[in-house]
């Protein structure tokens, strides 16, 4: 088989963001029946939740981040840096693997730092517009960097650089070519992040009373998280929207199969769900993000004309409803943005990553099912 006995160990981690672009290279490298693949991450429960949920082996280190804390956290996360570099070296001389891969996240730097120390190839994968602190410093001497945005280009080295695009899983691939059936309600997806969001919980629920009021016929899949949980299912009652709301929505493809319109942050995994997808969606960027990067990445959704951001401070209830009902009213507008949208989406991000890297380890590249 080509390629096989090739051990990968794929490294970040903390948030969905991370993980699940891990996950869909190392569901393109078993795909090409290439490899063994153990995660290594910060031990979260949300993290190993997944990982375990997919059956993917997985281990943490101990680490901390320290961009954007305060003096004492700095100096804790600093603290266990020493320990992570052990721990690191401990499961790559037992792993023994031939490629590490950084998705980002602090877990990934002491893990990629082992390896590249080691001899061993690495690379590392950047999916915001403006690359973390983590893969700032990886991407001076890993071996591949591959990147979401070509505007993140200038970061890094350009000789090992490569625009592919967000990988997205094997799930989202497949929903790529089903169509919406014809004739069902305007549906409107709405999450924010796996814990969700209550400022975009507010706004939606802000705007259902509007939005009852201009009688709209619409259905809304909603991911309130659990705190919000129990107040948005009754305000849905309440106003008698026909609406799914949920604390956590575990088939995300199949969500945005029957959305219209997405409501969402901007993290760099939902918009490559998004334009893989080629969904038009309206953006509010989680204003506390290290560096801002959110807004980054939904700015270049809007500069493509892929989608439309409102910022958090100005999020209200009758904002959100004008926003719907625009695009409720208004499906050519509609339609444009999500051919903007499909654009934008690279279908083959993780084919791409997983090419390269099996040149880059010297083994041979697979043909995928």
């Amino acid at each position: 088989m080509a390629g096989k006995g090739l051990k990968v160990i794929i490294a970040g981690g903390g948030t969905g963001g991370h993980i699940f672009p891990g996950v869909a290279i190392a569901e393109e490298f078993i795909k090409r029946e290439a490899a063994a693949i153990l995660f290594v991450g910060t031990g979260k429960k949300l993290e190993k939740d997944i990982l375990d949920g997919l059956g993917f082996d997985n281990c943490a280190i101990l680490v901390a981040g320290f961009k954007g804390k305060g003096p004492l956290r700095v100096l804790l996360a600093l603290a266990k840096l020493p320990v992570s570099m052990w721990e690191s070296y401990r499961i790559i001389r037992s792993f023994r693997p031939q490629l590490v891969i950084g998705v980002g996240g602090y877990a990934s730097g002491p893990v990629v730092l082992v390896a590249h120390l080691l001899g061993i190839k690495t690379a590392v994968a950047e999916q915001n517009a403006l690359p973390g602190l983590a893969n700032r410093i990886l991407g001076k001497f890993a071996d591949r960097i591959f990147l979401t945005y070509r505007e993140t280009k200038k970061w890094f080295p350009q000789k090992s650089t490569f625009v592919t695009g967000n990988p997205v899983r094997a799930d989202f691939v497949a929903s790529n070519r089903v169509e919406k059936e014809e004739g069902s309600s305007f549906t409107i997806l709405v999450f924010g992040g796996s814990q969700g969001a209550h400022a975009i919980n507010r706004a939606v629920l802000g705007a259902l009373p509007h939005l009852c009021a201009a009688g709209l016929s619409i259905r809304i899949i909603h991911q309130t998280g659990q705190d919000d949980l129990t107040y948005a299912a009754g305000v849905y009652r309440t106003c008698g929207i026909s609406a799914e709301v949920l604390p956590f929505i575990r088939d995300m493809a199949a969500a945005y199969r029957t959305a219209d319109l997405v409501i969402c942050r901007a993290g760099a995994t939902s918009l490559a769900e998004i334009t893989v997808l080629g969904k038009a969606a309206v953006l509010i960027p989680f204003p506390f993000a290290v560096d801002d990067h959110q807004t980054k990445n939904a700015l270049e959704m809007v500069k493509a004309g892929a989608a439309v951001m409102i910022e958090e401070k100005g999020l209200t209830g009758e904002k959100m409803a004008e926003t719907i009902n625009l695009y409720y009213l208004h499906r050519d507008l509609l339609r444009d943005m999500e051919i903007k949208s499909a654009a934008l989406g690279n279908i083959r991000a993780a084919a791409d990553i997983v090419d390269n890297c099996l040149a880059l380890s010297g083994h041979q590249i697979g043909i995928g099912t």
